[in-house]
């Protein structure tokens, strides 16, 4: 809820959007999942035993740890989640990516976004 929030305040979601977890028992619990459809997503979970999708959340979590939460303030943890929401936002928006021909993904997404419209 609170993702939401941060990004869309209290209008309702433009469309649907999806949200995708692993198969730990607090995502795929049917309370969780009904919640998640009311505010306008759609939950989704990665394959059991799925070492690809594993492994690029494995990677995007030690990527965070090594570049944003080993520099946070952790004395607490109401200081440590604080700085979580412009963390996020620096990796989303600026951090540059190998994958993603060194550009930050939302950077990433509007060169694409930008190629697609070019090619019509």
């Amino acid at each position: 809820m609170e993702s939401v929030e941060a990004r869309f305040g209290d209008r309702l979601l433009p469309k649907p959007i999806e949200w995708l977890t692993d198969n730990g028992s607090p995502y795929v619990a049917r309370q969780t999942q009904r919640f998640a459809r009311e505010i306008g997503r759609v939950p989704l979970s990665t394959p059991i035993s799925s070492p690809q999708s594993n492994g690029m959340a494995e990677s995007f979590v030690k990527t965070f740890k090594r570049d944003y939460v080993r520099r946070m303030d952790r004395s607490n943890a109401a200081s440590a989640i604080a700085q979580l929401p412009s963390a996020f936002k620096h990796y989303n928006e600026v951090h540059a990516h190998a994958a993603l021909k060194i550009k930050s993904p939302r950077m990433f997404r509007r060169s694409a976004q930008g190629l697609h419209v070019n090619s019509n």
